[in-house]
């Protein structure tokens, strides 16, 4: 057995070794620096740890890094380097979505992979894909109306 895995991290070779056990959000965090996903629950309940691992929104808080042996995995970080993830973040900013921020990360990246899967879902498409997310600001309706507008502008764009 192999001490090592290697997968992409938002489209560059990334090696982790040693500890294989370690979730993965802490990895991202503590080895590579990646701080924007953040840690809620360590549950996988609340939903402020999701990445987009092989075009899945998945949770990163209790999943072992030994799983992703060439997984592709996309953070925050990466999303300004797609279209999908541009025109996601221009629309949170444009409908100022969101208010503390903290689970803002693992929503977005839950309506990226949604995009990325389907680029016109339904308001109930929306609304299924951000269901497992807790936000208690109450920013749900800004939240909402932002994955429309991004998924609208792509739409626009690629006609």
């Amino acid at each position: 057995m192999t001490n090592r895995v290697q997968c992409q991290v938002n489209g560059a070779e990334v090696s982790f070794e040693g500890r294989l056990d370690e979730p993965l959000l802490l990895a991202l965090r503590n080895r590579l620096g990646l701080k924007a996903s953040h840690f809620g629950c360590g549950l996988e309940q609340c939903g402020a740890c999701v990445l987009s691992i092989d075009g899945q929104a998945r949770y990163s808080c209790a999943l072992p890094v030994s799983f992703l042996d060439g997984a592709s995995i996309v953070t925050p970080e990466g999303l300004a380097d797609d279209p999908v993830g541009r025109a996601l973040l221009e629309a949170f900013d444009a409908e100022h979505a969101g208010q503390c921020g903290y689970c803002l990360s693992g929503i977005v990246m839950s309506a990226f992979a949604l995009l990325k899967a389907n680029g016109s879902p339904t308001r109930e498409a929306v609304i299924e894909a951000l269901d497992r997310h807790l936000c208690r600001c109450g920013a749900h309706g800004g939240i909402l109306r932002a994955v429309e507008r991004a998924a609208k502008g792509l739409a626009e764009a690629s006609r």
